[in-house]
């Protein structure tokens, strides 16, 4: 269960964001610490919406290809 950041009431979890024009199906995650980029099938993005104030959170469900390639 999420909480949004503003009113903290609970979220409406596992929503997809579409973007039109953009043919790439793949997240792109760049750390400025240790200067790395990380591409490719490392998790698809979900969004969570506060049904309250409309806050939208971009989220990753399933973290552990992320923390691995952290390492």
């Amino acid at each position: 269960m999420r909480k949004c950041i503003r009113c903290d009431m609970e979220m409406v979890e596992d929503c997809e964001l579409v973007i039109w024009g953009f043919g790439s199906e793949y997240i792109q995650i760049k750390s400025n610490k240790k200067k790395r980029a990380f591409s490719g099938d490392l998790a698809t993005p979900k969004v969570a919406v506060c049904p309250n104030c409309g806050e939208v959170s971009i989220y990753i469900e399933n973290t552990s290809k992320l923390k691995e390639q952290c390492k």
